[in-house]
């Protein structure tokens, strides 16, 4: 504690005017799965420079729209973190990580990433309901115990 004292004619202090915000309560899916395309996107863009840089687009095309490329997707994958909570933003999650799948096709060192943040992405997309179900599962049993 502080030895000095608040002068006898300091005003008190005011509570705040704003609204606390609620938090949304997000699915164990939709927690792992922004997290997986939140991280994503960066290797995306990158990928992007990458294919960029190696001039790896087919001719005709120029090299530039390969950044133009990566930017698009990754902020597609950044903007489908925020529609995780429905059954059609993990479809959604499934259809990037094919593009990501197409772009491996261009320059295969990325099928590293195709495997690592696709592995992530299926963990995410098919156990996280399991996980889900499992602890509802345990919390009724829990709740079951405590009346008895």
């Amino acid at each position: 504690m502080s030895d000095i004292a608040a002068p006898a004619d300091a005003p008190e202090p005011q509570p705040s005017r704003r609204r606390a915000r609620t938090r949304r309560n997000r699915s164990l899916t939709a927690k792992l799965g922004a997290v997986v395309l939140g991280f994503e996107s960066v290797i995306v863009f990158l990928a992007g420079l990458v294919m960029f840089g190696l001039g790896a687009l087919p001719e005709g095309i120029p090299d530039w729209w390969a950044i133009i490329a990566g930017a698009v997707v990754a902020l597609l994958m950044i903007a489908a973190t925020a529609v995780l909570d429905h059954a059609w933003g993990i479809w959604l999650g499934w259809l990037l990580q094919a593009v990501v799948a197409a772009g491996a096709l261009l320059v295969p060192p990325i099928w590293f990433v195709v495997l690592v943040f696709g592995g992530m992405w299926a963990y995410a997309a098919i156990m996280g309901p399991r996980l889900e179900a499992r602890g509802a599962l345990l919390a009724a049993d829990a709740a079951a115990h405590d009346t008895e």
